[in-house]
């Protein structure tokens, strides 16, 4: 039987354990995100969508990860001051992690293997893969690093998640 989002924990970027429970109930965006890449510009975007639907349940979990081409040099609080000095970003960042191989985040192992998630089997390629959650906890789709934040299939998406009742 598939899993939910809701049975994961993660650490923040003080290293502060953030019980993904805690969001029952609201849409997620979750996004493996890097300081130092040509995508970088969507932090902005995701900011965007953030603000704009953040009052009806929406939420973004940025994920930095160093595994695609070392576009994530920064530490810590280096990371978090890249992003709201450059960016404006108030949305949640996670601490740094593996979202992709065998030891990769347990929150990116829900999101990638089918088995689990009961919708999709896709680790991320490349920085900015995006991965929707529903009001449910459940995977509803994933987006390529290619779909920006504001592109219509995802905010199409995003606003139908934000108006299903739990």
């Amino acid at each position: 039987m598939a899993q939910t989002i809701y049975d994961y924990t993660a650490k923040d970027l003080s290293g502060k354990d953030v019980n993904l429970s805690d969001y029952k109930g609201k849409v997620l965006l979750i996004v493996n995100i890097a300081s130092a890449c040509g995508f970088t510009p969507q932090l902005g975007g995701l900011e965007q969508i953030y603000e704009k639907y953040k009052d009806r349940g929406f939420e973004v979990l940025g994920f930095p990860s160093n595994q695609f081409g070392g576009q994530e040099p920064l530490e810590k609080e280096q990371i978090s001051d890249f992003c709201q000095v450059n960016y404006g970003v108030s949305f949640k960042i996670m601490e740094k992690t593996l979202v992709r191989g065998s030891d990769k985040n347990p929150v990116f192992k829900f999101l990638t293997t089918k088995k689990l998630n009961g919708k999709v089997g896709t680790s991320p390629l490349w920085n900015f893969f995006k991965y929707l959650i529903d009001r449910d906890g459940k995977v509803v789709d994933y987006y390529s690093s290619m779909t920006t934040p504001t592109d219509a299939k995802l905010i199409k998406q995003i606003e139908a998640a934000l108006d299903k009742d739990c």
